[in-house]
């Protein structure tokens, strides 16, 4: 719908004859139904939201422990056990640029955190987050209701 100026339609209006009354009346409602319109378009504010790695663990072998990864993507088509060794080449790379040679990275934390998505692309390894998060186990079983209503 093409918007138009206020102003413009009221002079089109005392233009055509309509009384001042009358134009002073719909000016008013136009002025109404477009702040009515503004206060609907207001969004509320974006949430803000962290990454989380959940990991299966229905034998209990990881209870009690806090573990902490990055969170990456490689091709589909590739093992998965390849990543690690493409983040030590993402390393590689960096390090013979010109900043890696002033600031050279040294631990996956480092590679993760500072190497270019330039350098990781070419290697075919995406890093979603530059920051460690933190890995939730869960026992992959969802609790099911009880006759008593318990869980």
């Amino acid at each position: 719908m093409a918007k138009v100026d206020v102003d413009l339609v009221k002079m089109v209006m005392t233009r055509t004859g309509l009384d001042v009354r009358t134009v002073a009346q719909i000016i008013e409602e136009i002025n109404l139904e477009l702040k009515a319109q503004e206060d609907e378009d207001e969004k509320p504010p974006p949430v803000k939201k962290q990454f989380v790695m959940m990991v299966s663990d229905p034998e209990g072998k990881l209870e009690g422990l806090d573990l902490v990864g990055w969170v990456l993507q490689i091709p589909e088509e590739d093992s998965v056990y390849v990543a690690e060794e493409r983040l030590f080449r993402c390393a590689y790379e960096h390090n013979l640029s010109k900043k890696g040679r002033r600031m050279p990275v040294k631990t996956i934390a480092e590679v993760c955190e500072h190497v270019p998505a330039r350098i990781a692309k070419e290697q075919k390894i995406w890093i979603k987050n530059k920051e460690p998060v933190y890995m939730l186990r869960t026992s992959n079983k969802v609790p099911m209701e009880t006759k008593e209503g318990d869980f």
